[in-house]
Formats: structure tokens, C-alpha cells, sequence
């Protein structure tokens, strides 16, 4: 994913501040009554961890590679193993590099009958650059953090909702977006007629094109990327809060409820991410979950796009605070 999403309106960071408040007769004011939280099974942070390493033991997830190959299979495995009926959707993407790779989207259909359905989101490759890092740039990432944390939150989820005795009252669509993270190297002159941003995210923009199901809606949606580091911290992307407020407000209250604080209420710049071709393409709203490292105002931490993205940097209380909050929110649906 890119730092910044050029396209974003102006006034976006703007409009949240703009509403009155009414005046209150008291200089005290009334709290707001949290809505009451629906009994939701507990999210398991070490079997979550599992599935991350699962996936970096594949070694980096890059289009046209054996790891690449390998690691979609056992994702397939490991959904249906999970109950969910597993459509690939096959594509190929063309690299800014002039390269051509077969990729697939995967996605797994839970409860498929239900007419309400919540789609949730994650890339499964990983970086074929570590073009921050200060040697080796040339070479490719584990990508535990940058795609296998958000898979590994998904897949977890799924394990935990056909284990439950009392399912949630939606249908669930999880979609792993191939593709995601091919984008141009630092330093690259794009050429005549190229599109800002048009060699990210190749998967979500071929899937919103291309919904697995024709017709396709869902209430809203949710995309994880990079939900697993130590200390991460959890701010309300602007592009989410553009395309769907209500969305973000609603994960964000039910984290901190839960007592999570790695969800602040800091509103800061949009991001390039697969939810934006799914918001702008697919007319779904759908939120972004990813890190922001407020220390010095940027995204991310310094272990993005450099090989210290690796599994000894994953931190099982990140993977719990966001796998339990999305578990939490389908229960309240």
C-alpha cells in the first residue's frame, strides 16, 4: 500500500469539526449510554499467531513464485477446513516492472443463505522489495505484519465462528486480495498515461470489478493491513472516514469497550489500500484497520517494507485486540 491517497476531498478533514454542538443548560454533561455488548466467543491470540507464522514459513508470498502458489492452496485448505464455501477467483496482473503473474483473489462464503452480509478483507501476498530498508533492497519480504497479519486475524475468525455454539445472525464473505503490494519500487518515473496509484491493490480492483457473486452488496466492510505489530496503534484513516463514518465509529467504540486501547479517536490522512476500489468500484462501505505511528505522525512503523517485517515482531495482544473487536462487531449486527 501507498502512503497517501491523492484523490481524497479537501474538505474531509474539515467536516468533522464543523457540526454545533447544542449548548447545555449544565455545566455537566450527560454521558452517552454504550450500547450493551452481545456474549461473543473469545478470540484465540495464539492460534491467530499460528496462522501468521504458518504463512511466513511458506517464505514471501510473491506473485509466480512456489511460496506464492503453496501459500494459496493452504489458504484454500484452511477455510474450507473452517466451514466456508471457497471460490478462487483467478487473474492475471501486469507489474509495473512489465511483468505478467497468474494471481488469485480466495474467498470464503460463510453462511451463504443470509440476505445481511458483512464482507471482511485482507492481502495475502507480500512485498517483493524491502525498498525502505537499508540493504537488500533488491530482495523480498516475510511480510508476517504487511498481509499475513490481517489473513491470519481472518482465518482465525472463521475457526472461531464454526466452533461457537451460537453463530452471528450474518452472512460473512471473506476475501483475500491477491496483488496488493506489487506497487512501484521508490524512485520509479511512471510513464505516459499511467494512473496515480494504478499498480496497487491490482487484486481489490479486479474483485470490485468482478464480484465473486453477480449482484453482490453487503451491509459494509472491513480490511485489515497490518494489524499485528508490537505496540501498534490504531488510527481513524481518512479515506474510512470519508467513505463510511458510521463504520469506523461503531469498530472503534466497540474496541474500546473492550478495553482496547490500541483504537484512538485521532482522525489522519487517508491511505492507497484495497478499500478504496471496493468503496469507489463495488459502492460498499468499507473501512480501513490499519497501523498509524503517531511518534512521528506517519504511517507506519519503521519495520514496513524492510525485512525486519518478520514474525519476531508479531505481537499476539495486536492480533488479539483487533480479532476480538471484529468478532465482537458481527455479534452486534
Amino acid at each position: 500500500m501507498r502512503r497517501s491517497f491523492p484523490l481524497i476531498l479537501a474538505a474531509v478533514g474539515l467536516c468533522f469539526s464543523c457540526e454545533q454542538k447544542p449548548k447545555s443548560s449544565s455545566t455537566t454533561e450527560t454521558p452517552v449510554a454504550k450500547p450493551a455488548l452481545n456474549k461473543a466467543p473469545d478470540f484465540n491470540a495464539d492460534s491467530a499467531f499460528v496462522q501468521v507464522k504458518n504463512q511466513v514459513d511458506f517464505g514471501p508470498r510473491v506473485p509466480s513464485t512456489t511460496a506464492h502458489k503453496k501459500c494459496g492452496n493452504y489458504l484454500t485448505v484452511k477455510l474450507k477446513q473452517y466451514g466456508a464455501e471457497v471460490i478462487e477467483q483467478p487473474f492475471t496482473a501486469q507489474t509495473f516492472d512489465g511483468k505478467s503473474h497468474a494471481c488469485r483473489n480466495i474467498i470464503g462464503v460463510i453462511n451463504p443463505q443470509a440476505t445481511k452480509r458483512i464482507l471482511l478483507a485482507a492481502h495475502w501476498d507480500t512485498r517483493p522489495f524491502a525498498d525502505q530498508d537499508a540493504k537488500d533492497q533488491d530482495k523480498p519480504i516475510d511480510g508476517a505484519n504487511d498481509g499475513g497479519s490481517g489473513v491470519g486475524v481472518l482465518l482465525e475468525l472463521a475457526r472461531t465462528i464454526q466452533a461457537a455454539q451460537q453463530k452471528p445472525n450474518v452472512g460473512i464473505d471473506i476475501v483475500l486480495f491477491d496483488a496488493e503490494d506489487y506497487g512501484e519500487t521508490e524512485g520509479y518515473q511512471p510513464k505516459p498515461n499511467e494512473e496515480a496509484g494504478q499498480w496497487w491493490c491490482i487484486g481489490s480492483r479486479y474483485w470490485a470489478n468482478n464480484p465473486h457473486k453477480q449482484g453482490y452488496a453487503a451491509y459494509f466492510g472491513v480490511l485489515l493491513d497490518m494489524v499485528g505489530n508490537k505496540n501498534a496503534k490504531f488510527a481513524k484513516e481518512g479515506a474510512s472516514m470519508e467513505f463510511a463514518p458510521s463504520v469506523v465509529n461503531q469498530v472503534w467504540e466497540v474496541g474500546q469497550q473492550l478495553g482496547y486501547t490500541q483504537f484512538n479517536n485521532s482522525v489522519v490522512e487517508a491511505i492507497t489500500d484495497d478499500h478504496i476500489a471496493v468503496n469507489r468500484i463495488a459502492k460498499i462501505n468499507m473501512i480501513d484497520i490499519i497501523e498509524y505511528d503517531e511518534t512521528d505522525g506517519a504511517y507506519f512503523s519503521n519495520t514496513w517494507h524492510t525485512h525486519n517485517d518478520n514474525i519476531n515482531n508479531i505481537d499476539k495482544q495486536t492480533l488479539k485486540s483487533v480479532g476480538q473487536t471484529l468478532t465482537q462487531v458481527l455479534y452486534q449486527q
